[in-house]
């Protein structure tokens, strides 16, 4: 008897020396993961090692990494081991439904069902490539695409008296709006929509590729629009900031003349519009895809197989968090009774006598985009 208890202690010892060299025996492979997730309670998505106050996406992914075998503990609480880096570094509250991270891992068998199962539901691995060995998902990237989605009375003019709920974006209004966001497009000198970067420096230049507002849709009886923009890579508050100016001038509060102003040397006050609703909807890697896409030893980086799964992600868990924090915290209403506050005809003086008065109050969250400025 007792050596039937011991054979099969010496057994199960076995057993579990086979699954660590197994996991062992995994080759460590470069790889990237696209991730979906909903931002609110994150505070961004760059994990801060030690800081276990500020909770972040990466802090759960690492987790669930170690917990599935992919990579070993001392990986996760050092990030360089594995080769990990982020494309895009969302901001507090931001969601994402196509972000995408590059690191080295264990290719254990069903790792993206291994993964998932550590991470919670707002949290979701859709897809998995393989690429070269010296692939940086940041410094890769060619272009970002984000949305906004925001409850159309933002568009409403200040002189009417508009109730919420019952509030209907006209095809006039929408027209006007396209025809301002098409203004960003081209190569523009965005000084006056981040902080900290003065108007000669080279590096606030960016180059828009597209920017417009969808048909609106009505969502738990109030109506919404999305706004798409694909740019090269964008500052800190950049997205908010044009998206802000725009909702100001249709508004009525500041002229159309403020947007060619903008973008020259005089400082000008842009309002910078809620985070809420702020999405990293896709990332582009057409350089790399020409280059390695087609070689037959990697895939191009391109997702069409898992865009019903990032669609049905979306409406489950990143429509639904805007569409309910809007209405219970009226996080735009609230802004937009702040915009007469602004001085859209201020010189460069008085701006910065105003800037002075607000250094104490800076905004510290991340950036809206995944440029040079934000990792």
């Amino acid at each position: 008897e007792e050596n039937g208890h011991q054979n099969k202690r010496l057994k199960r010892g076995a057993e579990e020396e086979d699954a660590e060299d197994q996991s062992k025996k995994s080759p460590k492979r470069k790889i990237v993961l696209l991730m979906a997730y909903s931002g609110k309670g994150y505070h961004g998505m760059q994990r801060n090692v030690g800081s276990s106050q500020f909770k972040t996406i990466e802090d759960d992914l690492v987790s669930a990494l170690v917990q599935s075998g992919c990579i070993p503990e001392n990986h996760g609480e050092d990030m360089k081991k594995m080769s990990f880096q982020r494309c895009a570094r969302t901001d507090k509250g931001v969601s994402a439904a196509g972000q995408i991270v590059s690191l080295k891992v264990r290719l254990i068998d069903d790792i993206l069902e291994k993964i998932n199962n550590h991470l919670p539901s707002h949290i979701r691995i859709l897809g998995l490539k393989r690429v070269t060995g010296g692939f940086n998902s940041k410094n890769k990237c060619d272009a970002r695409t984000y949305s906004y989605m925001l409850p159309t009375f933002a568009f409403a003019h200040k002189d009417h008296d508009v109730q919420e709920e019952v509030y209907r974006l006209d095809k006039e209004t929408l027209d006007r709006v396209n025809k301002l966001l098409s203004c960003y497009k081209g190569t523009h000198n965005f000084h006056n929509f981040t902080s900290q970067k003065g108007p000669r420096d080279p590096s606030a230049k960016r180059y828009i590729m597209e920017m417009y507002c969808g048909e609106p849709f009505v969502r738990e009886n109030m109506e919404f629009a999305v706004i798409q923009v694909k740019g090269q890579s964008f500052m800190m508050h950049q997205i908010r900031k044009m998206i802000g100016l725009v909702i100001a001038i249709v508004k009525g509060y500041a002229a159309e003349s403020i947007l060619e102003r903008s973008w020259g040397e005089e400082k000008v006050d842009v309002p910078k519009a809620p985070g809420l609703g702020l999405v990293l909807e896709r990332v582009h890697f057409e350089k790399y895809n020409r280059r390695f896409g087609n070689d037959g030893l990697h895939e191009p980086l391109e997702w069409t197989e898992e865009e019903e799964k990032i669609a049905v992600f979306k409406e489950q868990y990143i429509y639904p968090t805007i569409i309910n924090t809007e209405r219970e915290e009226k996080s735009m209403a609230n802004w937009l009774s702040t915009l007469p506050i602004h001085d859209f005809n201020s010189s460069a003086v008085e701006m910065q006598v105003n800037n002075k008065n607000s250094k104490n109050s800076s905004d510290v969250e991340g950036s809206d985009g995944c440029g040079d400025d934000s990792d």
